[in-house]
């Protein structure tokens, strides 16, 4: 098992299957060094853990969450395409938070991607970040949370 894996487990995080595309796109793909997730949805076992806009329907709290849950899968698209313990640093996080007009905690939902990626990968998991507010997102997740790593040989 790879330092990786075994960190995931310390953490008692399984990485679940690949979630199938909604669309015409993969889950992940490899340019050189970089590896791109796809925007990735807070699924468990195929389904939303909850719907609804932040500041609202969702507590920051319960979207915090959700945006861990959205690391973990792309976690799980990179170890498909090219296994985790290839992963030499997170390079940028971009994270989507559907917000009630008057929300404006988009950065400390976010953290809940960012804060995992620091658990799992330690200083390699510092990076660049992008948390954004809003009106809506498919299938009115609350959360999407997309990921940018470089990998190595």
């Amino acid at each position: 098992m790879s330092d990786v894996h075994t960190r995931l487990a310390e953490l008692g995080i399984e990485l679940p299957p690949v979630a199938k595309p909604a669309g015409a796109y993969v889950p992940a793909l490899r340019n050189g060094s970089l590896v791109y997730t796809s925007g990735q949805l807070p699924l468990v076992d195929g389904k939303l853990r909850r719907t609804g806009k932040v500041g609202a329907e969702v507590s920051p709290e319960d979207a915090y969450d959700d945006a861990r849950q959205c690391a973990i899968n792309a976690l799980a698209a990179i170890d498909a395409l090219v296994g985790l313990d290839k992963v030499t640093q997170v390079v940028k996080v971009v994270g989507f938070v559907a917000s009630d007009p008057s929300f404006t905690g988009q950065p400390k939902v976010i953290n809940g991607a960012s804060e995992l990626l620091g658990e799992v990968f330690g200083e390699a998991g510092a990076h660049a970040r992008s948390a954004v507010g809003v009106a809506v997102l498919p299938i009115d997740t609350p959360v999407e949370v997309e990921i940018v790593v470089e990998v190595g040989a």
